[in-house]
């Protein structure tokens, strides 16, 4: 029978087993590592006691969470409801603030700025309608005017020989282009038992009512207004066949019929009559009844040239272009240019102050109280070469 031996060391002693202190080790590491993570924990339960205790105090004092507005914003929208439901201006006077929407409360004669998110909610409201401004170049000015500076011809240039002699080239042409800023206004009522019921929306009402009206008064001066005491419009300027096309006038491609279509063919030269810089930004503008006509026509291989937009927001697209529907756009009639084709944002400039101010009257229409809101802007072709019309007649 074989007999287990044991190794010794030197002094007689037994040596350790290389398994027993293998476990030694690993029980002290999982004893160490359960020790960290109870750690953790204890960490973790005593942070979210603290956000607990903090939002139950949160709760209590009756604070929201999260600020809706700048604090800059929250006293003079406090001041700008009491006026409004009151007409109490006291805490309207000597308020000073530094803002995108307004700079400085104005003297109570000529009325106050509106309240930053009202003014802001005005500006979209105009931004996202069917106007020409959604495609114009538009610019905020502090000024009375904004004056375009425009090169209407090029600079010479000639091929020159080292030995030779060079002749002088001729110079560029520039034009000053001065839009003159207008007073857009508004003038909604409420009943004052309507304004001293705390549960009406004033703001969101009298933004909307505001909105409304500047939108459709803008929308038909950018088009037909003609540039007194209004923006003027882009049909308010001469048009001349697009052949004998000089500055200061639209150039217009015919149809060839009185009034109708002879075919597409029409539109197809409208889109190759603007400059090649211009066309890549093209977009053709028309009301609703012209795009009725307009969508139902066909090429030679019988494809519709109308193509609705296949994203949410995205616009029809006529020859691959977008259309922009604009209601004051004349119909189709014998002599009428109701299409026009450009680079709007090259074309077309809306110049106008990002202040809306409002004054309160009492008295004019009691019992019911008025609201005069101002607004100035203007508008005016800046570049007589980025947009063409379509006439429809012989020539």
């Amino acid at each position: 029978m074989s007999t287990t031996e044991t190794k010794g060391s030197g002094d007689g002693s037994a040596m350790p087993d290389a398994t027993d202190e293998m476990r030694a080790a690993m029980a002290d590491f999982v004893a160490d590592l359960k020790g960290f993570q109870a750690g953790i924990n204890d960490q973790m339960q005593q942070q979210e006691k603290r956000m607990t205790m903090l939002d139950r105090k949160s709760r209590i004092a009756g604070r929201p969470a999260l600020a809706t507005s700048a604090e800059m914003e929250v006293p003079h929208q406090k001041a700008f409801e009491a006026y409004v439901r009151s007409g109490d201006d006291d805490a309207l006077r000597g308020l000073v603030l530094e803002g995108k929407a307004l700079n400085t409360a104005v003297a109570g004669d000529g009325g106050y700025l509106v309240d930053p998110q009202t003014s802001e909610t005005v500006q979209s409201v105009l931004r996202s309608t069917a106007s020409i401004r959604r495609v114009a170049n538009v610019v905020n000015v502090e000024a009375t005017s904004y004056d375009v500076l425009i090169d209407t011809t090029d600079i010479g240039a000639g091929w020159s020989s080292e030995t030779g002699s060079e002749a002088e080239t001729g110079t560029p042409q520039i034009d000053r282009i001065s839009i003159p800023l207008h007073e857009l206004s508004a003038l909604p009522k409420a009943s004052q038992r309507l304004l001293d019921d705390a549960a009406f929306d004033i703001e969101g009402w009298l933004a909307g009512r505001i909105a409304d009206k500047f939108a459709r008064a803008e929308a038909a001066a950018f088009v037909n207004g003609d540039g007194i005491d209004k923006p003027r419009g882009i049909l308010n300027h001469p048009s001349v066949d697009n052949d004998s096309w000089t500055w200061d006038s639209l150039g217009y491609i015919a149809t060839g019929a009185d009034g109708d279509f002879v075919d597409a063919d029409a539109l197809v030269d409208l889109v190759y009559a603007l400059g090649a810089q211009y066309r890549a930004n093209g977009t053709f503008v028309m009301n609703s009844k012209t795009a009725g006509v307009v969508r139902r026509m066909k090429d030679a291989d019988g494809r519709f040239l109308w193509s609705d937009g296949l994203a949410a927001a995205e616009p029809a697209r006529l020859l691959g272009y977008p259309v922009l529907i604009a209601e004051d756009m004349p119909d189709i009639a014998t002599g009428a240019t109701a299409i026009a084709f450009g680079d709007f944002a090259s074309g077309y400039t809306v110049a106008e102050r990002p202040d809306l101010r409002i004054l309160r009257d009492p008295f004019s229409a009691k019992p019911h109280v008025l609201f005069y809101a101002t607004k100035r802007v203007g508008g005016d072709v800046s570049d007589f070469a980025a947009i063409k019309l379509l006439k429809f007649s012989v020539s």
